[in-house]
């Protein structure tokens, strides 16, 4: 039997925590699998819906898992040590370590994860970053595989992580038929986007004008130095200082606000396809369609059928009133 133990750390997520549990340990999971739950000690756990529940072991039971999952947390403070350290042993004596959206705070505080790349809630890959530069934090993937460790972004995307481990270890037509009685897509790719909103900079460096301009001027040309030069820095103390607050290098994040831009005026208006790559940056229609299958494994017409929300005579509205791109 392969056993499979969640780690509960206080204010574990009881979401994140419930996936595994189903998928491992429901009636009906594959029976390959014995799945436990554990915390720091044996007893109570808060949650962060503020109901406890009893984790029936303590961290002796890390010493034989197989595959340890931790769910997500918070505050995402470092665990205890005897925490760090049983982390730490179970990777060394080679288990499969997996995190569940800010799960992966554990594994950091633990050093599993650096020279590693991993994703988070991308809401929380900033801070991420910001406590382990260590790290390679990438904010758009469902999960990530690296070798034995792996980690996942927030909330469902557990699910896509715990099949594909199943996928990973009975195949994938054991992985469909659980997925399918979970009531869930039998595969999402790893490198699908999660459906994420840049947020912008909120401190006192400059950063929030910069990218509060960059906004403005979305269908130019922008370069690191056409935003370094607003903000006065070097290109490469701009890069370095923006990477630090928001977990992203300036490129990837104007690209995504680009797409991010593009999503909504697919949502919102029935502009055609080459308009909405000029009003983006994103330069051509082809363009577009090329972003788009790579971050979220879409098209414009398939994206614009499932997230269009306003009647037409609303979008044909908020169309005549799309402000043209400052200059």
């Amino acid at each position: 039997m392969h056993h499979v133990v969640a780690l509960a750390l206080p204010g574990v997520v009881a979401l994140d925590l419930a996936i595994p549990a189903q998928v491992f340990g429901a009636p009906g999971s594959p029976g390959l699998y014995r799945f436990s739950v554990c915390a720091a000690e044996a007893g109570p756990v808060t949650t962060s819906t503020r109901f406890d529940l009893v984790a029936p072991h303590g961290l002796e039971v890390l010493a034989a898992a197989d595959t340890i999952i931790v769910p997500g947390y918070a505050p995402h403070d470092p665990p205890v040590p005897a925490v760090i350290e049983a982390l730490r042993a179970a990777a060394a004596r080679g288990a499969r370590l997996v995190s569940v959206c800010t799960g992966a705070f554990a594994l950091a505080a633990a050093g599993l994860l650096d020279g590693r790349r991993a994703t988070t809630h991308w809401l929380d890959a900033p801070d991420l970053a910001h406590r382990y530069p260590a790290v390679d934090v990438d904010p758009a993937p469902l999960y990530i595989t690296a070798g034995s460790v792996l980690t996942s972004a927030g909330f469902t995307a557990g699910i896509d992580l715990c099949l594909h481990l199943v996928r990973e270890d009975l195949g994938a037509d054991t992985a469909a038929e659980l997925a399918r009685l979970l009531v869930v897509p039998a595969h999402r790719e790893a490198n699908q986007a999660q459906y994420i909103s840049q947020p912008l900079p909120t401190d006192s460096t400059g950063m929030a004008d910069v990218c509060a301009w960059a906004l403005q001027h979305l269908d130019h040309s922008l370069t690191v130095a056409d935003l370094a030069r607003r903000a006065s820095l070097s290109p490469r103390s701009f890069a370095r200082r923006f990477t630090a607050e928001t977990g992203t290098t300036p490129l990837r994040w104007i690209n995504a606000q680009r797409l991010q831009h593009a999503r909504r005026l697919l949502e919102t208006t029935d502009l055609n396809v080459e308009e909405i790559a000029r009003r983006t940056g994103l330069g051509t229609a082809t363009n577009l369609r090329l972003h788009l299958a790579r971050e979220a494994q879409t098209t414009p017409t398939a994206y614009r059928r499932a997230f269009q929300r306003l009647p037409a005579a609303e979008r044909r509205s908020r169309q005549r009133r799309e402000p043209e791109v400052v200059t």
